[in-house]
């Protein structure tokens, strides 16, 4: 069992909490607490890490006894999470690749093409939302916060590991490709003359989402096919990054199911 905060494993687990860059080093990221232990790919789990309490629980020893595992005193474990209350169980998951071609999937192709978000918990909303609305993949710039992030990898709810997604260098790059494939591209933004419920997504399609302050750039904006509007009342200017989001992968997924 491991008592010190000074070992080296445990200093690389706070450096892989702390750092995207470690995370990338080491192309693992952190999952914290039995059900996302549980949901984890068998291949993907590189190496789980558990309280003092929680191994001496024999019926919990089931769930990783299979797997490579150091065990925590209850301080030194504790002083490595970032949760107020630690389920006991922390898990260092691979990395996924992905590539874009994983995500076009002909007529049934709708994307989120993110720029710059910045909230870890409006990230992880979308790739949960995501998932649940039917989306094929996620893209997104490398201004947008690291979805490795625990934040962002709890707010998932186990959706990172089944949702495809891209971190790209060039987006706008990214979007001409998608339009020589005949993805139809639409941008959430002010100058939308039509609501978003009036435009036919059931074929291939993706959805532009733009940073919380500041929207979309206007490079990005003007690659959309077309503009949509959210109606707003009251006054109320816009909704939450992540909601708008979802409303609108939503609707593509109820108007696939009507179709």
């Amino acid at each position: 069992m491991i008592t010190s905060s000074s070992n080296q494993q445990v200093k690389k687990l706070i450096a892989l909490y702390k750092k995207s860059k470690e995370r990338k080093k080491e192309n693992v990221f952190i999952v914290e607490g039995i059900k996302m232990f549980k949901e984890a790919p068998r291949d993907w789990v590189k190496q789980v890490y558990v309280s003092e309490d929680f191994h001496n629980d024999i019926k919990k020893r089931d769930l990783y006894k299979d797997y490579q595992y150091e065990v925590l005193s209850n301080s030194v474990f504790k002083s490595v999470c970032d949760t107020i209350t630690p389920q006991g169980i922390i898990a260092l998951i691979k990395i996924p690749k992905y590539t874009l071609d994983d995500m076009l999937v002909g007529d049934k192709t709708q994307l989120l093409i993110l720029e710059s978000i910045q909230d870890p918990g409006n990230l992880g909303t979308m790739v949960r939302s995501g998932e649940g609305a039917g989306t094929t993949g996620i893209i997104m710039n490398k201004t947008t916060v690291d979805i490795f992030n625990t934040k962002t990898i709890r707010s998932t709810m186990g959706s990172i590991y089944r949702m495809p997604f891209v971190i790209v260098d060039d987006l706008q790059e990214v979007i001409k490709e998608l339009k020589e494939k005949k993805v139809n591209l639409f941008a959430a933004h002010l100058k939308g003359i039509q609501s978003y419920d009036e435009k036919d997504y059931t074929k291939a399609c993706g959805f532009f989402i733009g940073n919380e302050g500041n929207g979309l750039s206007d490079e990005i904006a003007n690659l959309a096919d077309d503009y949509i509007k959210i109606p707003m009342q009251g006054k109320v200017e816009s909704l939450n990054a992540a909601i708008s989001a979802t409303l609108l992968m939503y609707e593509a997924n109820r108007q696939r199911r009507n179709k």
